[in-house]
Parts: C-alpha cells; structure tokens; sequence
C-alpha cells in the first residue's frame, strides 16, 4: 500500500540583524611617500595648534576669543559681536575650500588634516610606542590579563587621558587668556567653566581617538554620506587596478604568472591590515575610505620586493581607469566646470570679504534716544532731545572723537560734544542736541550724528536718528 505523501517541512527561520558588530581594528604601521606627508600635516597642525596660543601680539594674546569681554583678537584686529558677518564669511570661504578640495582629489581633508584622523593618528603612535606593532598588538589582546598586560593598558590610558586633557586646556585657553588660565590651574582655583570644558572636550578627544575612531568617519561625520555629492568621474581617487590586478592569487619564484592566468595582485592582504578603516580598497570605491593612502604606500612596498611596477593601487579616476589615461591626461582633467564654478566663487566670497576686511572702519556707534522724555524745552525756548551714544573703538589704540550734528536749521550739540575712548573698547557718551521749535514738522524729524577721530580723519562713522518736536 503506498505511503500518503509527505508534506514538505517548512525552513527553519534565519534570524538576520541589521546591526553589525563592530570589529575592533588594530592597523598595522606602515612607511611611505603620502605616510611621510599624513606625518607633516600632524605635526604642522598640532604645531598651530598649540604653539598659536602662546604667541603674543602688542603685549596680549594674539589669538584669543575672549568670551568674558565679548571680543575676538586675532593678531592686530578686534572682532566685536558686530561683526558676526565676518565670522559667516569664514565659514562660508572654508566649506566652499572643501568642496573645491573634494572635487580635485576626494577626502585629502579626511586623510590628512581632520582632528578626528589627527587624533586618532597621534593615539595610534602611542598606543605602537607602549604596547608594540600590530602582531603584539593583538597577541596582547586575546592574553589574560595579568600585571604585564595591566600595567600596559595603564599607561597608554594614562598617555591618553594626559594627552587629552593637555587638548582640553589648550582649548580653553583661547577663549580664557592663557596666562590667567595656567595661574589658576597651577592654584587650583579653575572656574566651573573653565573647568567643565576642559574635561568635556578631553573627555570626547580620549572617546573619539582612543576608541571609536573609525566609527566616527563611518557613522557619525556627515561629510562621509554627502561626499558623493561632489565625486565625478574625474575626482581623484584612491583606486585599486582590476584589469591588472586580477586573477590575484600568490606565486612562487619562477612561476610565469601571466601563463598561470594570474595578475600582479598577490592577495597578501596588507591593503587591508593597514586600513584605518578596515575596508578592502580592492572592491572599489567605499565611503568609509578616507584617502589616508597607507594602501598605495604598503602596496607600493609589496610591488617593489615580488619585482612588479607600483600603482596596483594608486591615485586615479573612474574616467583615467576606464580609458586608461596617462598621469598628464588625469591632470587636464581637473580643469572641468565644476571646478571652475567652485573656484569663481571661493575666489569672489574670499576677495569680497578680504576687500571689506582691509576696508573695515575700526569704529562702530549705536544710538539711542532718551525714551523717558521725548522732548523738552530749555530755558532759551528751544526744544532739546538727549541721545546715549555708544562708541566702540575696535582699534588697539586710543582715539579722541568728535561728534557733531546736523539734518535741521541750526540744530547743534549743547556741551561737550568730544569723547575719549580706550584702546579696544565701548564706551557711553550722553549729548543733549537742540534745535528751535520750528525747525522742523511735529514729530519725527530724521537727523545725522557724525563721528570723526581727531587722530585719523578716515576712520568716521555717520549715523542717523531722530529728533521729535512736539
């Protein structure tokens, strides 16, 4: 008798989950070309860094934004709150250089100038410097713990959070001036906010660089997503070569790869172990990739000792790999719209705003018309109006000003119409203006307060107010 038919088992379910475990990437170091130049840019930029805030100018500190005066100093010139428009125009010349810089060459910024790849290389060279290469590295990762390996992590935590809380107070220390920032700590007399940021921003420099490093650039810096934005087929690349590259695979000596169907890739890896983000540039184009080239330099090190050309993995474009253009054919190409459009407008914002710098009048005034009384009249039957004046000198030097005013038949200042203002400072100047009754229409009357410094007859400020007449 034959057996019914037996239902098919249904597959047992795969449990799939959308988060991936992080893996902890220890690269290995490696010598080369751009190695050399990543090196200089730390060292450049650190220099900046922390040596700018030491320097002196006209017996201050020549970079100090000082957030207790409301005043930014760079070298010979004082910022005020006024002159917010300066700081926009910065910001906009700096995104407008990255574009540009991403369009030419990709993320050169990523790789070699950006604090979090800063960062995290300098911890890096500590973390080689205690506890040794990659291979010790990761032998000292999976032994137990015992006192060797206790007092390893001790000390390059302990580097760490020195070196972090060093970052911190150098911080701190332009928008607090220096010298006072460095007496209070040395008395332990640190205000609360002074305090607070240094360890905020330690604390986030010994996260960022001692333990999340990559994951930084993969998941929390937005530059990565929109970077595709500006990528074209002509943007330089970090790029591995397929067409010579494959079949990859190792040799032996004497072996006739070519007749063994294999490419110059030996499939040693090294690209890999090297990658501070621990992607495979041999799979193309990835946006955790942040152009650091430790994977041309290693690259370049393994062609050398098998006796193959460099550039299996080089700085290219999708159209030069594609078409198989030469070096000097690559460079033609950057001159492209795109490139031309970004460079019009960095150059237009950059001389507008370097033109507007030079131009800048070191004196700003803020007029205000006493509300408490809109108008009086004085004992010689003419009405009077009483202004505040404030005068904000942002040259480091003191001047004397003159105010006068015009706008109605014999309108004039009653009194002192002459003030002395500190270098770099605001000060009030109270004026009492009169005019006669008839001089104008009821009400409102428009009327211009001129400041000129009797030092400089160039640096004036016009400005208007008004007067009422009941």
């Amino acid at each position: 008798m034959s057996q019914p038919p037996v239902s098919p088992t249904p597959e047992t379910p795969v449990k799939v989950s959308f988060y991936e475990k992080r893996k902890k990437i220890q690269a290995k170091g490696v010598r080369g070309y751009f190695d050399n130049w990543r090196i200089a840019l730390v060292l450049f930029t650190q220099i900046l860094f922390y040596g700018g805030l030491w320097l002196e100018w006209n017996g201050r500190q020549a970079i100090l934004l000082h957030m207790v005066e409301r005043k930014f100093y760079i070298f010979g010139m004082v910022f005020w709150p006024q002159d917010v428009i300066y700081l926009a125009a910065l910001l906009i010349v700096s995104a407008y250089a990255l574009f540009l810089v991403t369009a030419i060459a990709g993320r050169l910024f990523c790789g070699y100038a950006c604090p979090q790849t800063v960062y995290t290389q300098i911890f890096m060279w500590i973390e080689n410097w205690v506890e040794g290469d990659r291979n010790a590295r990761l032998k000292l990762d999976k032994a137990p713990m015992d006192a060797r390996k206790l007092r390893l992590r001790i000390t390059k935590h302990g580097l760490w959070l020195l070196f972090s809380l060093i970052t911190g107070f150098t911080l701190v220390g332009y928008f607090t001036p220096v010298k006072e920032l460095t007496e209070s700590f040395m008395t332990w007399n640190l205000g609360p906010w002074e305090t607070f940021w240094i360890f905020f921003y330690g604390g986030f420099t010994y996260l960022m660089a001692g333990f999340m490093r990559e994951q930084v650039c993969k998941h929390m810096c937005p530059y990565a997503r929109f970077q595709s934005v500006m990528f074209d087929p002509d943007t330089l690349i970090i790029t591995y070569d397929p067409e010579r590259g494959e079949t990859r695979g190792a040799r032996k000596k004497g072996v006739d790869a070519k007749a063994a169907g294999l490419g110059d890739c030996v499939d040693c890896g090294q690209c890999v172990v090297v990658c501070p983000t621990g992607i495979d540039i041999r799979n193309g184009l990835q946006y955790e990739c942040i152009g650091c080239a430790a994977c041309i330099d290693v690259c370049d090190q393994v062609m050398d000792k098998v006796g193959l050309p460099r550039g299996l993995v080089r700085y290219s474009t999708e159209n030069a790999m594609a078409k198989h253009m030469t070096r000097k054919d690559i460079f033609s190409h950057i001159i492209r719209p795109r490139i031309l459009l970004y460079t019009a407008i960095l150059a237009l914002i950059t001389g507008l705003s370097a033109w507007f710098l030079v131009h800048r009048i070191p004196l700003k005034v803020d007029i205000i018309r006493d509300r408490s009384s809109l108008a009086r009249e004085a004992d010689d039957g003419r009405i009077e109006n009483v202004f505040t004046l404030q005068i904000m000198n942002t040259e480091e030097q003191a001047h004397r000003y003159k105010v006068t005013v015009d706008g109605l038949p014999e309108i004039e200042i009653d009194g002192a119409n002459e003030v002395e203002v500190p270098a770099a400072t605001l000060q009030s100047f109270m004026t009492v203006v009169r005019t006669a009754p008839e001089a104008g229409k009821k009400g409102a009357n428009q009327i211009h307060f001129e400041i000129v410094a009797q030092e400089d007859k160039d640096i004036r400020v016009r400005e208007k107010a008004s007067f009422m007449l009941p």
